[in-house]
């Protein structure tokens, strides 16, 4: 097993669910450290070193609360989920106080946990980090971005995929008085529009066929901190008039509730469609614009910042050469100037996943411009198509073994999907053990 993989500690005193959890864990191609009870995880917490905890509520020695501010004394601000039944659902806003990062209520599905176990790791490594910049107009900008995170201004974050929307939102949250507090993040493209409702306000028991119990929304997880919509304007006509309500209100109506539930939030939004050309079409609220917009932010693409782009590389090589436990020292000249004059189309994100990449790969202590494969592919300039391929099915078994075979880790490392990686694997005619 990789020495390096990041370790998931799952406290449960139900010996199937625990398993359940055990096995999510591992197909995600993390550790699992396991614990029947909190005593027993605490003593587990002094031997070992997590990334995550996942704990049941109600348990034996000690409840789930009690554990959560027991580990916090101990080994300080660390990603956790909490799964609960529904007889203590009423307990989510305690528990959301804490700095929870999620919430399920059972029963949920295996497809449920493994994607609020992803959700939380991956934002784990951008949990307080500061914005990286040496470009000017970007200091400006975080400048005045630390004035209006001291206030409870709505603040509406405009940019291009990639270029750091919901790191700028928590870097306000973090600035803000309500730092203590949750910050509930709710991507409106990933939700389906008939479950958005009931994700963001809930719903009453009975209100709907499969409404068995009551179930609190995030704007309630979120009381007394900040909700960040992402990709707001994906968001339905209906849902933005109830979502205009919130904001004039203050409440929220459950799906049927027989009364309005007061909140105390503060509202970062975030998109990458131009707003003003989607109201002229009539797919968004000029009203709810308004609203939103008290406080907006343009984030520049990655082009219009070159200076950051090496600064940019250098913190991401750093990064993943620590984790993927590599020696990497930097870039060759050739490198370097492939990752100035490329356009980052994907911004960021698209960077860092293609140093990501390249520091799996590299055999040199420099990166050199043959180990960005982008694409699928490297710079038709520098090699021939049969050593595109061996290269490019080096890539794939290298991640593969990285993450002991498991594809679903390998295709979010490279940037594909788990199809992409089958069928090149079919092509190579390669066995490989993978789950």
């Amino acid at each position: 097993m990789n020495e390096n993989m990041k370790s998931i500690l799952v406290v449960d005193d139900d010996l199937q669910m625990r398993a359940a959890m055990k096995e999510a864990v591992v197909r995600m191609g993390y550790k699992s450290v396991v614990a029947e009870d909190p005593v027993d995880a605490l003593k587990k917490l002094e031997d070992v070193s997590v990334s995550m905890i996942i704990t049941d509520m109600k348990m034996p020695k000690m409840d789930g609360l009690s554990f959560i501010r027991e580990a916090r004394k101990r080994i300080g601000s660390l990603p956790i989920l909490v799964i609960t039944g529904y007889a203590t659902v009423e307990n989510a806003v305690d528990v959301m106080k804490e700095g929870v990062c999620d919430y399920l209520i059972k029963p949920f599905s295996f497809e449920d946990l493994m994607n609020s176990i992803e959700t939380i790791m991956s934002r784990g490594s951008d949990n307080g980090r500061d914005i990286i910049t040496s470009d000017e107009n970007m200091k400006n900008l975080l400048q005045l971005t630390g004035s209006v995170a001291a206030s409870d201004m709505t603040v509406l974050i405009l940019g291009e995929s990639g270029t750091g929307k919901e790191i700028l939102a928590r870097y306000i949250h973090k600035s803000s008085r309500r730092n203590r507090k949750p910050l509930i993040a709710v991507n409106c493209a990933a939700i389906p529009d008939n479950l958005l409702e009931s994700e963001l306000f809930g719903y009453e028991k009975g209100s709907f066929t499969g409404a068995a119990e009551k179930k609190m929304g995030k704007f309630e997880y979120a009381n007394g901190g900040t909700i960040l919509l992402d990709e707001i304007g994906e968001m339905t006509p209906t849902l933005q008039a109830k979502l205009l309500r919130v904001l004039q209100e203050k409440e929220i109506d459950r799906i049927g509730g027989k009364q309005p539930i007061p909140v105390d939030v503060r509202v970062i939004a975030t998109t990458n469609r131009d707003l003003q050309k989607e109201i002229e079409e009539a797919r968004f609220r000029e009203d709810l614009y308004f609203r939103l917009s008290v406080f907006p932010i343009q984030l520049p693409p990655l082009r219009e910042r070159p200076e950051d782009i090496k600064l940019l590389a250098g913190h991401f090589a750093e990064k993943f050469s620590v984790e993927l436990n590599k020696n990497i020292s930097g870039f060759t000249d050739e490198a370097a100037e492939f990752l100035r004059t490329r356009k980052w189309k994907g911004n960021i994100r698209e960077l860092e996943n293609a140093v990501h990449r390249a520091v799996l790969i590299a055999r040199e202590e420099r990166i050199g411009v043959e180990d960005f494969m982008l694409e699928g592919s490297v710079s038709q300039n520098t090699t021939n198509e049969g050593s595109i391929k061996d290269m490019e099915m080096d890539l794939i078994v290298k991640t593969l073994e990285t993450t002991n075979g498991n594809k679903t880790k390998a295709a979010r490392l490279l940037g594909v999907s788990v199809r992409t990686i089958r069928n090149k694997l079919n092509g190579y005619g390669k066995k490989f053990p993978v789950a």
